[in-house]
């Protein structure tokens, strides 16, 4: 997934960011609202992680804003207002989840996996396809009853497919998934990680449709 970071505390933030990233997926950081509003304009997000109390304004507005421009983005958000009418306001705003600061990171890892998979149309972490068996919680495949190691950028590429399932993603949109991390991405970059899965979980677990793009296929 690529999610947006919105949160002006510079420890809390990076601690987050990098486990996002340990998480193999990709993440933007804004301390600002009005930064948060250009990513938002420029690029497309699967989730975004919101603190309420910022320098050039309140988070909940800027949530509002959003929901009322039709943007169904999954929001978490992570503040230290703890009180009961606090958490319902948030939610009645449009919020998808609520964490009071401080938080563990292993839970927020958790509670992000789990709204990103209710708005995959897939509560449940445990996918199989042929015979591969995938664990989106754990972020693990196994072939034949065997676990297929991937890296960071596959697993990424592999976990979009696997969200939405007979859905063409253009050569774009995946490389949106990986722009976060800190290698260039280069005019072969989705091709060679394409080939690179199929060598590894089938040939037929990722079709290409010429000139448009790819899409979850079977796994032979």
């Amino acid at each position: 997934m690529r999610v947006l970071l919105i949160e002006d505390d510079t420890v809390l933030g990076a601690a987050v960011r990098d486990q996002v990233v340990a998480d193999g997926h990709s993440a933007d950081w804004a301390t600002r609202l009005d930064e948060a509003g250009d990513y938002l304009r420029t690029a497309a997000y699967d989730l975004v992680l919101l603190d309420l109390m910022l320098p050039d304004g309140r988070g909940l507005p800027f949530l509002q804003a959003l929901r009322g421009h039709g943007d169904v983005t999954p929001v978490i958000i992570l503040t230290a207002m703890d009180q009961i009418s606090d958490r319902i306001a948030g939610l009645n705003a449009g919020a998808d989840d609520y964490m009071v600061k401080p938080f563990d990171l292993s839970e927020l890892t958790a509670r992000l996996n789990a709204v990103a998979r209710r708005y995959a149309g897939n509560p449940n972490p445990l996918v199989t396809l042929g015979e591969l068996e995938i664990d989106l919680a754990a972020r693990s495949v196994r072939r034949g009853g065997k676990p297929v190691p991937l890296t960071a950028r596959e697993w990424v590429l592999f976990e979009a497919f696997v969200q939405r399932p007979g859905q063409l993603l253009s050569k774009a949109q995946l490389e949106e998934r990986l722009y976060s991390f800190d290698t260039e991405i280069e005019s072969n970059t989705i091709e060679v990680h394409v080939s690179r899965l199929r060598k590894k979980l089938g040939r037929a677990v990722i079709e290409t449709v010429r000139g448009l793009g790819y899409r979850l296929g079977g796994a032979a």
